[in-house]
């Protein structure tokens, strides 16, 4: 399985952004799936996820209302819309993809993207 992200760049704050990843090699329907970033300095963490359906999802509190996670397992892709964006949002993010369940912890993520870069300012 194989994961592209792409659609990071530049946004300011208040800006809205999507995120989206791209499943090849198995379809995306076999599989939990997941948002993590890492800003720069700081651990890896939990961003969103999101069941094999899709039908249910998850989003860590500091996101919550105004990040989206979903999915359409017909074009094997996953994005993630940020609304409201704020400075503390700027972070490497990741696409991650789970054989089991969707998680919050990274070690239950098999099958991690390359990251896509997000950089907010003022």
């Amino acid at each position: 399985v194989q994961l592209q992200a792409s659609g990071g760049g530049s946004v300011q704050v208040g800006d809205s952004r999507r995120l989206s990843c791209v499943v090849s090699g198995r379809p995306s329907s076999n599989y939990g799936m997941g948002w993590f970033r890492q800003a720069p300095g700081k651990a890896r963490e939990f961003v969103a996820a999101i069941s094999a359906s899709g039908g249910g999802t998850f989003e860590r509190p500091a996101v919550r209302g105004r990040f989206t996670i979903s999915r359409d397992n017909a074009n094997n892709t996953m994005w993630l819309q940020m609304n409201s964006v704020k400075l503390e949002d700027t972070a490497v993010y990741y696409c991650t993809a789970s054989n089991s369940a969707f998680a919050t912890r990274d070690d239950r993520y098999e099958y991690w993207g390359q990251g896509t870069l997000v950089t907010v300012s003022r």
